[in-house]
């Protein structure tokens, strides 16, 4: 799967079977869902995960969590925009999965 397939997959009721939990949390925080995104990332351990929960934090304005995730993740603290930082982390994950 690539980004714009990713991007089209926002059109559907769920997440494709095939996508990891950050991926799959990035997936529902697109749709709105900050539960089940949350829900979905918050007992992952990766990287991957601890980046998509600092930018819910992030989005949600919790500055002091998404500065703790982000340090877990080993990623600066974004100084983008929302839709371009989403943007990034779908393309990074999904780049290193095609």
């Amino acid at each position: 799967m690539n980004v714009d397939d990713f991007i089209a997959s926002l059109d559907g009721a769920a997440p494709a079977p095939e996508l990891n939990a950050p991926l799959a949390g990035l997936w529902w925080a697109a749709k709105g869902d900050w539960d089940r995104a949350h829900g979905i990332v918050q007992d992952e351990s990766s990287r991957e995960a601890a980046w998509v929960h600092a930018y819910l934090h992030r989005v949600e304005g919790d500055l002091g969590n998404a500065g703790y995730w982000y340090r877990q993740a080993g990623q600066p603290a974004a100084k983008d925009s929302l839709e371009a930082e989403w943007e990034r982390i779908a393309a990074t994950l999904l780049g290193s999965k095609t």
